[in-house]
């Protein structure tokens, strides 16, 4: 049976109005307002953007671990976001079991592996070196080649107990022996910030680089520590990972003001900060980097093109005929809005972006 249809005046992120017409899943093609036909007709009056759907490069989505868990589909399409990664949340373990619970989602899922063998079944996962198993963890990447698309290393102090750098160094060699970039959580030291650059390499990821603790990456001026440059032009991504405890305001504001630019951002949403806050939903992020002045189009493209280079699916930061249809819908809306960081911060805003609606796997569904 034919499914069809069209998407109608629509904005799309440079502000050009178009209809775009979905056809058994796949985008059928891209044509000028008010011209696309056929089958069902949502009408957005040009009052509605619409990008390639948003993509979530840090969540946590295993349900049956807490505090560390949610439904995947809570924190994905219900929140506009068509594509999560699962950051880690289960290690050689458990993660045929995520990827168990990914066929019962609309959500699209992939999943870094976490290098512990136990993931977040607890939050000191890395004070036990006994627990990172290279053979499991091969084995584990093997096994669910087509859903792990990365490793991921927790490297604070509450993680890593008296072990310092040293799971780090051992991730560095797990990353080499399955050609698998690391994602590396950072936050208080020690491990020192300064030890934790110089382990990372092209393409690896630091996610939490906007956190207001003590070991961050810019110094008591505000100023970016020299291997902190010197690990972005070596290549390695930054990613926000707002979370809990991971964003601040004056952080990103420095970041802003010293040229350093995010790669992706992301919630590192959860269940508890999706209910109770500071994080909320991925539009709520997204607001606050309007918020502090960035374009709507670079905060949309973090959310789409950058996210999918990275994830070197580039169909899913685009909108082209061929496709299959994964898209979001919102607007921007003139309303003031109180934004809150992770430091406990609060700021007004006078714009907020409010999800509409997404095309997930050619599914329309209004949100």
């Amino acid at each position: 049976m034919t499914t069809r249809f069209v998407l109608q005046n629509v904005k799309m992120i440079d502000g050009k109005a178009a209809d775009i017409v979905v056809e058994n899943r796949k985008i059928a093609g891209i044509f000028p307002p008010g011209t696309g036909v056929g089958g069902k007709i949502i009408n957005f009056k040009n009052k509605v953007y619409v990008s390639s759907g948003w993509i979530d490069m840090h969540v946590h989505a295993f349900p049956e671990f807490d505090p560390y868990g949610d439904d995947m589909d809570e924190i994905g399409y219900k929140t506009g976001v068509t594509t999560i990664i699962d950051a880690g949340s289960t290690g050689a373990d458990r993660v045929c079991d995520l990827a168990i619970h990914t066929k019962r989602s609309k959500t699209n899922v992939f999943a870094f592996l976490n290098v512990s063998r136990i993931g977040l079944k607890q939050i000191d996962e890395l004070s036990n070196l006994s627990w990172l198993d290279e053979e499991e963890l091969k084995k584990a990447v093997m096994e669910n080649k087509d859903f792990i698309i990365g490793l991921k290393a927790r490297i604070s102090k509450s993680v890593v107990g008296s072990n310092g750098i040293e799971p780090l160094k051992i991730a560095r060699k797990f990353s080499e022996s399955t050609a698998l970039p690391l994602m590396v959580h950072i936050g208080s030291g020690p491990p020192n910030i300064n030890d934790v650059l110089d382990v990372l390499e092209e393409n690896d990821i630091i996610t939490h680089y906007l956190n207001g603790k003590s070991n961050n990456l810019f110094d008591k001026s505000g100023k970016p520590l020299p291997n902190f440059l010197d690990a972005i032009k070596r290549g390695v991504h930054l990613d926000v990972g707002h979370g809990n405890a991971s964003f601040s305001f004056k952080t990103a504001e420095q970041a802003k003001e010293s040229g350093i630019r995010f790669n992706t951002i992301s919630t590192d949403i959860y269940r508890k900060n999706r209910l109770y806050g500071p994080v909320y939903s991925m539009a709520n992020v997204l607001t606050k980097f309007l918020y502090l002045g960035y374009s709507l189009k670079e905060v949309i493209e973090a959310v789409t093109v950058n996210a999918a280079s990275w994830l070197n699916k580039p169909a899913l930061g685009r909108i082209s005929a061929g496709d299959l249809a994964n898209l979001t819908l919102f607007s921007v809306e003139d309303e003031a809005i109180d934004l809150l960081d992770s430091e406990g911060e609060k700021r007004k805003a006078d714009q907020r972006i409010v999800v509409k609606g997404v095309v997930i796997n050619g599914e329309y569904i209004e949100c």
